[in-house]
């Protein structure tokens, strides 16, 4: 077995990364197995409650709201909240608030958790207005464990698994589908006879999942890509923004990944407008819809995209791939 050194990197005082000790690859001795040693890396919640996750949420007046108040703690738990504006209520066992509201402000809301090791108390403020995600998302993405085998029961499960796990009460909220929930290029049709999107096989029921996941109190998420096709090969959007948005929004999604991908095709180039053209006629169909879909701009960084992302969606991602 031949072993090579790695080099060694570091990091200097401006920000920047350079190598330094550079040598040549040389054989080395095999190295000894190490022996795993278990470490609990967090701590246990207490048995107490423990409010977690954002202290601020948004939605527009008039749309569908929904939160999972993230509490830790041993069960069962008993929520109240005082302060909602009129039109949202709570579910005191499941902590989960609904409803839709048309009273515009900043409404303070004062939440508790009780159990039989105590009390606890925390405000959020529920921003009615004009804006989305005003803490970062937080939530799953089926990607890089399912990748185009992604079906509708991974999906209904990962909502199960955020429960179990103990993510949802630390203010993970999202369960978002990414690329290969289409038709495949080597499948059509691609769309019904309304144009509407057309699922595959893996996907009998979306409308059904997403109400899945909204009954345990989380959001869920969607993927696809402005141009003719998805990264994988499967529908995109491409002359279809209007349609796709109305379809989102029937089937109850509550964020849209918009992936550059296969859209560089028909872009004519990579200046800032034709950069900046996808996003902008994507989200200004969006928000004529009836609820809220939180827009996020896949495109790698391209043009400083940070500059400019907040004006036609609600995140960006600023590099390629991490996997």
């Amino acid at each position: 077995m031949r072993v090579y050194r790695l080099l060694q990197i570091g990091v200097l005082g401006s920000g920047l990364v350079s190598l330094v000790n550079a040598e040549s690859p040389r054989a080395v001795d095999d190295p000894k197995p190490v022996a795993a040693v278990a470490a609990l890396r967090t701590p246990k919640a207490p048995a107490e409650p423990r409010i977690n996750g954002p202290r601020i949420t948004g939605v527009r007046p008039g749309k569908p709201f929904l939160f999972r108040i993230p509490c830790t703690g041993e069960r069962p738990l008993t929520f109240s909240a005082e302060g909602l504006p009129p039109g949202i209520a709570l579910d005191s066992k499941t902590g989960i608030l609904s409803g839709g509201t048309t009273s515009a402000g900043s409404h303070k809301v004062t939440l508790g958790a009780t159990n039989r090791h105590g009390t606890i108390r925390r405000e959020l403020k529920i921003v009615v207005g004009d804006t989305l995600a005003l803490t970062p998302p937080m939530g799953w993405n089926s990607w890089y464990i399912h990748y185009n085998r992604v079906t509708e029961l991974h999906m209904r499960e990962a909502a199960d698994q955020m429960i179990q796990s103990g993510m949802a009460d630390h203010g993970y909220q999202y369960v978002n589908i990414d690329d290969c929930w289409m038709k495949e290029k080597k499948d059509p049709p691609f769309r019904d006879a309304n144009g509407d999107l057309l699922a595959n096989d893996k996907f009998p029921d979306i409308k059904g999942m997403v109400d899945y996941i909204h009954s345990r109190g989380l959001r869920a998420g969607t993927y696809i890509s402005p141009g003719p096709w998805t990264c994988a090969g499967y529908t995109g959007s491409w002359q279809h923004e209007a349609r796709d948005a109305r379809w989102f929004a029937n089937m109850g999604f509550d964020f849209l990944k918009y992936d550059w991908c296969s859209y560089g095709t028909v872009s004519g180039g990579k200046e800032p407008a034709q950069l900046r053209k996808p996003y902008q006629l994507m989200w200004d169909e969006l928000r004529k819809q009836d609820r809220d879909i939180v827009f996020n701009l896949c495109q790698y960084g391209m043009g400083e995209v940070w500059k400019w992302g907040a004006e036609v969606g609600n995140c960006w991602r600023t590099t390629g791939d991490l996997g």
